[in-house]
């Protein structure tokens, strides 16, 4: 089957409707349980969901909240972070990271990344500690965990809030992400590898002063009811949530292996087809797994060196092939952030980066069709012949 013979139907860069279709009746059933029950904040679902997360993640605790963004917002705020302190981060990250740590009227502290993983490195963490970092904030970024031994030394006695909103489920020489460091935070967006019917999120700890204190902040501050200790926000995740995820939990590590599967295969294909994963010099380079780590593929992200990112994705689209961008913009570079003094050029592998990545579908129901479609136009852009390994069925 050469690339000229492929099927010519579009390619969804994802689809929520294929996954969450075939759960509809279970679905049904435990959203009618919780109207039934009127508990829609706070209901039974919310701590079943609480418990299997802590259970999955292999921490003590886990609380429930708004969403993702939220999640971050709490960590901070039981570190007790505010005007004057500091809190390294990647800038090569969804805008919540840096959003969080401002809010709070502290300072985002912008630290490079590792080429490969497109994580923070540790090296370049620990140039950026001063007597004012209070945390370090990493993003276990595409579904892969950042190399947590290597930034534990160099925090030395400094919390570590993982921002695993993109990896749950991920491994981390036999820990999962969420037990890495003081605090987890994760995301439930629908577009997650578990994504609810809306916003979502949840922090995990195996600290029982801040889970409990996490427990307050998130209701207002208060306990009793209207008795306030604390200033605190109001971030809780309703029952229909805690309920719909509580439905697809238990397929999580499938859907992840049917990730794994497809960025095998994008791997094998693109090997053979000779590009070469080493060198930024070619005409593709495809991302790696660190030793000991698992991803769980929130994202399969290549880099298109010699500015050819936008090109290619221009000739994607013309064939109806999904991908994106994350993220075309770091956040050195955003305006909001630009009185914080980073230069362009600051973060050169972060900008870099920012320059060439481009993320191709990966969902769990992609089809082995619709995947070697995408392979085809990328050898097609690329001057190369494609012919699958396997045939499939008409």
């Amino acid at each position: 089957m050469s690339a000229t013979t492929t099927s010519n139907q579009p390619v969804p860069m994802l689809d929520v409707n294929r996954q969450n279709q075939p759960l509809q009746a279970e679905v049904d059933a435990a959203l009618a349980e919780v109207t039934r029950s009127g508990a829609f904040v706070h209901g039974p679902a919310c701590g079943d969901l609480e418990t299997a997360i802590a259970g999955y993640c292999g921490s003590k605790y886990a609380i429930g909240c708004a969403s993702g963004s939220d999640a971050l917002l709490l960590a901070l705020m039981a570190l007790e972070i505010g005007p004057g302190d500091e809190v390294i981060l990647p800038s090569f990250t969804f805008f919540a990271t840096a959003g969080a740590v401002w809010r709070l009227g502290a300072t985002p502290v912008f630290a490079d990344i590792l080429p490969d993983t497109f994580n923070l490195d540790p090296a370049e963490v620990a140039k950026k500690i001063t007597s004012a970092t209070k945390a370090v904030l990493p993003v276990h970024l595409f579904g892969q965990c950042a190399e947590m031994d290597a930034l534990s030394e160099a925090c030395g006695d400094i919390p570590i809030i993982e921002d695993a909103a993109q990896a749950i489920g991920a491994d981390y020489h036999g820990k999962r992400a969420g037990s890495l460091g003081q605090i987890g935070c994760f995301s439930f967006y629908p577009t997650k590898n578990l994504g609810g019917f809306g916003d979502g999120g949840m922090l995990t700890t195996d600290d029982e002063q801040i889970a409990d204190k996490l427990r307050v902040l998130r209701d207002h501050g208060q306990r009793p009811r209207y008795h306030h200790s604390l200033v605190g926000v109001n971030s809780r995740l309703d029952t229909l949530q805690a309920a719909v995820l509580g439905v697809k939990l238990p397929r999580l590590d499938d859907w992840a292996a049917s990730r794994q599967r497809h960025a095998d295969h994008y791997v094998n294909e693109f090997d053979r087809l000779g590009f070469n994963q080493q060198s930024f010099g070619a005409s593709l380079t495809l991302p790696v797994e660190s030793p000991g780590c698992t991803s769980v593929w929130n994202q399969f992200t290549v880099r298109v060196p010699g500015g050819r990112r936008d090109a290619l994705q221009s000739f994607l689209q013309e064939r109806e092939i999904g991908s994106a961008i994350y993220y075309p913009v770091p956040l050195h570079r955003q305006k909001c952030f630009l009185n914080l003094g980073y230069a362009e050029g600051s973060l050169p592998v972060t900008e870099q980066a920012a320059e060439e990545v481009l993320s191709l579908p990966v969902f769990p129901e992609l089809t082995r069709r619709e995947q070697d479609r995408v392979i085809a136009a990328l050898a097609e852009f690329s001057g190369i012949a494609y012919v699958p390994s396997e045939r499939h069925a008409a």
